[in-house]
């Protein structure tokens, strides 16, 4: 019973990390948008409202047990195109800039991980809608 409550709290966890950062996406719209531009990221504005809106599916996927595969492939593209496109912190001169991006390219990593490990989970999982 105890792996019930600690597969939930996971998915709370995991579910509301990508929440809460769907609405900082929409929140800090035209900041993000200013910052995905200086990483050359295409049609900044509308790329940073399209990934607010994968990470808050995706994170509501997870918390909410519905459409798991579905939610699980929003957030590992999110993730992987996150990676390459700006946090390569192989391109990056300054040490404490650096390992700002390296935290930030290995934790995406770790993340895309936990979500593939969830794909192992048979549907539908304990206590979801779907």
């Amino acid at each position: 019973m105890i792996y019930l409550y600690l597969f939930v709290l996971g998915r709370i966890l995991l579910g509301g990390y990508f929440i809460k950062n769907a609405y900082n996406h929409f929140k800090n719209l035209e900041g993000l948008a200013g910052y995905a531009q200086s990483k050359g990221v295409p049609i900044p504005k509308v790329s940073v409202a399209v990934t607010g809106l994968m990470l808050l599916l995706g994170g509501l996927g997870i918390l909410l047990g519905a459409y798991v595969p579905i939610s699980i492939l929003l957030l590992v593209l999110f993730l992987l195109g996150t990676l390459v496109k700006m946090h390569k912190y192989w391109e990056v001169a300054d040490p404490a800039a650096r390992m700002g991006e390296h935290v930030n390219f290995y934790k995406n990593l770790a993340l895309i991980g936990a979500l593939l490990v969830l794909l192992a989970i048979p549907l539908p999982w304990p206590v979801s809608l779907f």
